[in-house]
């Protein structure tokens, strides 16, 4: 994972305990997989509207 080793995880994570606080960890991981639940959402919600959208100009030259 990007060249990483566990050596590397553990310092980061370490680092992260040491800004944030055991309690705040859960809460930002959270945050950030509900960030990108949305954002996936909103770009199936953009493929659909682009693909009804052509079909519909497909429609309307016929």
């Amino acid at each position: 994972m990007f060249g990483l080793g566990i050596t590397e995880l553990l310092l980061i994570l370490g680092l992260m305990i040491l800004v944030f606080g055991a309690r705040k960890i859960p809460l930002i991981a959270r945050g950030l997989g509900e960030g990108i639940r949305n954002f996936k959402g909103e770009m199936r919600t953009e493929d659909r509207s682009l693909d009804s959208g052509s079909e519909d100009a497909d429609r309307r030259t016929d």
